[in-house]
Order: structure tokens, then C-alpha cells, then sequence
């Protein structure tokens, strides 16, 4: 039995949507003060997105490593208290001009003015700990610190641009930039040894306050990242160290090209063979920061879409096989049961179903994908069980308000037929319906508890520049909210 066979509800709220002052939400006040509020709204669960470095595109989906985190969570005013930084190095920054949105080229350029400054003060007094969190980290750190180094070095480009030595590891080659690349080394491990201080410190706040973290797994990692960089072996990969294939999904009714993501998939045959040894481990240390896991795309387990690399669309790609349920009985043979919620979206087949009812996961119920009027609909309230978790949306779907706008007419008229609602409480009963509904996890999202509309969306999928953007202000987290929360929860037993 894990947390997720009791009734509960939460919230979805990525880490970079809190309020504050430094361009972003941090792992500062704010996060506490939203651990108080869903604590004070008779909530379980906090629910984030991937918290990986992020790169082009800003998407915390494709991301420079699977393991680290990303440094601008990092809370300057706990750096302040820490002695790294002074009120000063930072107060006359300008972080953007809309407090409502994230202005990330902004942030790229002065957070690294920031941690310039960090970085002296660190090496005049390196915390006793650093060295132990480094040891303790060195299976990820070590390679993730120096793939940073030499991208740095490199202007940034993707590693399969590099010189043949270092794109192949020789070990002459990397003991030199190593030793060439010592500070630059040095200054990525104190990044993470600071984001991973104060994320644990924020985490072990909401698990004293009786507050859950629900954490997002991308399915696959960028090909520009330290994971396939160090871990080529794992990956479908020429001999050039670019990918033979890469993942998508195939066109649908969204989509006429389909959609291309670019990452490399798996090399299922290999990583067999060697036990699934890297899928242990990431799932090892997810299980360390987070409480429960979200793994996106998981019926890609079952059987994958691949793109041959190279291709414009995704049209012309073609399904493999995956690992299925073998994947996750050997890791239930080194870790037990797994605290996991399987996003089960998309295409599924028999096949899919079945991997579901082996593996025994939760899927996901989203309810803005039940009132297609054209078809009957899997996403019904009467059609749940217990074993699923139920959202209104997800970060890729439009806020309730904005769905309200942008749906088909007749969707709209068939849920408030069904909901017995109207234009004015419809996105307020949609979400009751979710905490009614017989899941035994409710997920709201913060925008539609709010009450926003298209402006809010964090996601348009396919798309890149205008995502990952949206912030909360603090006046926005109201005690109407806690209220309605609070009301509905228990009036549901959750």
C-alpha cells in the first residue's frame, strides 16, 4: 500500500510560479507561505513540474540532467542569511517588469552576475558539508559539473559538436579540461549543493506540515544533456553520438504533423541486459526529492513513437516495443513498492491497459477531455475508479476559463448539462466534481483556483517562447480559496 490508496487532494503549482521579487518563484518565504496555505486548506499533496536546469525553450521537459536542479529556485534572501550575499549585490537588479511572468532571458544573463558574487564569498568559507554532499553525489555531480564546464567553454553548443575526444569521453581529454575547467567545475557543484540545501529544507517544512510533494519525471531526457553525454551506451545513438531516432507522437486531431520532441529514445535491449541500472538510479534519487512520482508519458513504456532523426514532422514515424511491466518488476525487486502516478494520456491500446493493470499504478482522469461531444468520453466522473487521480487539466491543457473560450460549442453546452452548471460557476463545479468524484486523488490547479483564463496557461505543446511562464501574485492566494478548499476536502473526506 502507498499514500495514493487514501483519499486526498492537492495542488499543482510549479516552484517558478510563486510569487516574489527576484523574476521567479524561489525556494524562499513565498514557498513556505504556500506550504502554510495548503496546509490551512486541509490539503495532502503539492504537486510541481520537473525542477531540472532548463535550456532552450525554458521547458523543464528537457532539461541539461535528470539529477541536477535548477538554479533559479535558489531563494537569494536565504543566501543573504547564509552570509553568500548581501542585500546589495542584488536589490538594483531589474527581474523583469510584469511580476505575473517570468522574463527568462533576464534571468540568464543577471542570475549569473549573482552567483559570481556567491561563488567568492563560498571558497572564502566552503560550508563543512560541501565536500560530503559532493562525495555523496559524485555517480551524477562529477559528470553533470564538467559536461556544464565544457559547454560553457564551447559557447553553449550541443555536445555532439564537440571534438571527437570529448564527445567520445577519452580519458586524456576529459582529465585535461577537468584540470583546465577546475573553477568553472567547481562553481556547478555549488549551485546544486545550495539548490539541494534549501530544496530539502523547504521539503522537509511541507512533510512536517503534513504536505506531500508530488514531483514530475519526464520519460526521456534532451539530447544535450549530461545523461546521454556520460551514458551514451543506454541511448538509440549513431556512431556520431546523434540520435538514430528520436521521440514524438503521431499526428491526431490536435495535430496534423504530429508532434516531434526531439529527444533520443532508449536503447530497451541494453538497458535490459545491464538490469536497468540507470533507471534505478534516476528513480532512486527522485524518490529522495520528491514524495510521490509523476511519470509523464508512461504508456511510451508499452510502445514508443519514433522519428528518424532528421525529419521535419513526425509524420513518417513508426511504434517499438518497450519494456513494459518488466521495467518496473525489477525495480520493485531492489525498491518495493513505488509511491508513482502513471500520466496515461494519449493513444492508448489494449496493450497499454494492460501494462496499467500489471504494474498497478494510478492513471490520470483530466476533465476538460470528458465533454467531447463527438464521442463518448473514458474521462467521465462515472466512468473513475478508485486507483486513478483526477484533474480539471494539467500544464498543457488551457485553464478551466480558457477551455470555456476555446472549446467547441457543443462540448461547452454538454458540460454544463452534465455538471448542472452555468457560464458563471462552471469552472467552480468542475473542480467540486473532481473532489467529489470516487479518485483517490484530486489534483486543482492553481490558475483555476484563482479563477484565470488563457492568460495563465503555462503550456501550448509544439509550441516555444511564450511557455513556462506564468507567476501567481500574492494577493491571488486568498482566504476564499483556503476556504473553498478547506469546505470541499472535507466535505468529500479527502
Amino acid at each position: 500500500m502507498t499514500t495514493l490508496d487514501k483519499r486526498a487532494n492537492g495542488v499543482l503549482m510549479h516552484i517558478s510560479s510563486l510569487p516574489g521579487d527576484f523574476g521567479i518563484g524561489t525556494f524562499g518565504k513565498n514557498a513556505y507561505q504556500f506550504v502554510d496555505f495548503l496546509k490551512e486548506s486541509s490539503q495532502t499533496y503539492w504537486q510541481i513540474l520537473p525542477i531540472g536546469p532548463t535550456s532552450y525553450g525554458d521547458s523543464p521537459y528537457q532539461s541539461f540532467s535528470t539529477f541536477a536542479g535548477n538554479p533559479y529556485f535558489i531563494d537569494l534572501e536565504k543566501l543573504v542569511e547564509q552570509g553568500f550575499l548581501k542585500q546589495s549585490d542584488y536589490e538594483n537588479i531589474d527581474w523583469g517588469q510584469d511580476c505575473s511572468q517570468v522574463d527568462y532571458g533576464k534571468l540568464y544573463v543577471n542570475r549569473k552576475i549573482v552567483f559570481k558574487k556567491v561563488m567568492e564569498n563560498f571558497q572564502k568559507n566552503i560550508p563543512a558539508d560541501f565536500d560530503s554532499f559532493c562525495k555523496e553525489n559524485a555517480f551524477w555531480l562529477d559528470d553533470y559539473s564538467l559536461f556544464m564546464a565544457i559547454k560553457d567553454a564551447h559557447n553553449g553548443i550541443s555536445f555532439d559538436n564537440w571534438d571527437d575526444d570529448l564527445r567520445r569521453r577519452d580519458k586524456t581529454a576529459l582529465k585535461k579540461w577537468a584540470k583546465d575547467c577546475r573553477e568553472i567545475v567547481f562553481y556547478y557543484k555549488m549551485l546544486q549543493y545550495l539548490f539541494f540545501n534549501q530544496w530539502f529544507e523547504l521539503k522537509n517544512y511541507a512533510n512536517d506540515n503534513g504536505i506531500k510533494i508530488i514531483g514530475d519525471i519526464p520519460i526521456y531526457v534532451a539530447a544535450d544533456s549530461a545523461d546521454v553525454w556520460s551514458n551514451p551506451e543506454q541511448f538509440s545513438l549513431g556512431s556520431d553520438f546523434k540520435p538514430v531516432e528520436v521521440a514524438g507522437c503521431p499526428p491526431d486531431g490536435f495535430s496534423a504533423d504530429g508532434q516531434l520532441w526531439g529527444n533520443p529514445v532508449y536503447n530497451w535491449d541494453y538497458m535490459k541486459k545491464d538490469g536497468y541500472s540507470w533507471w534505478k538510479k534516476r528513480l532512486e534519487m527522485s524518490l529522495k526529492i520528491y514524495d510521490v512520482l509523476r511519470i509523464d508519458h508512461f504508456r511510451g513504456f508499452e510502445a514508443y513513437y519514433c522519428i528518424k532523426y532528421g525529419e521535419s514532422t513526425a509524420k513518417n514515424g513508426k511504434w517499438r516495443k518497450g519494456p513494459g511491466a518488466d521495467l518496473f518488476n525489477e525495480i520493485r525487486k531492489t525498491y518495493g513498492e513505488l509511491p508513482i502516478i502513471a500520466e496515461d494520456l494519449g493513444f492508448l491500446t489494449e496493450e497499454v491497459h494492460q501494462m496499467l493493470k500489471d504494474v498497478g499504478f494510478p492513471g490520470m482522469k483530466v476533465l476538460q477531455f470528458a465533454f467531447d461531444s463527438r464521442e463518448a468520453s473514458d474521462y467521465l466522473p462515472l466512468s473513475y475508479t478508485k486507483n486513478s487521480v483526477v484533474y480539471t487539466g494539467t500544464h498543457d491543457n488551457e485553464t478551466i476559463k480558457g477551455w470555456m473560450k476555446t472549446c467547441p460549442p457543443k462540448d461547452l453546452e454538454y458540460a454544463k448539462e452534465y455538471l448542472r452548471s452555468s457560464d458563471e460557476t462552471l469552472p467552480q463545479d468542475m473542480m467540486i466534481a473532481a473532489i467529489s468524484s470516487v479518485s483517490n486523488t484530486c489534483i486543482l490547479c492553481m490558475q483555476d483556483l484563482i479563477g484565470l483564463g488563457s492568460e495563465a496557461r503555462m503550456n501550448r505543446p509544439s509550441s516555444v517562447g511564450t511557455n513556462w511562464k506564468w507567476r501567481a501574485k500574492k494577493e491571488q492566494i486568498t482566504g476564499a480559496i483556503t476556504q473553498f478548499l478547506a469546505y470541499y476536502t472535507k466535505l468529500y473526506q479527502r
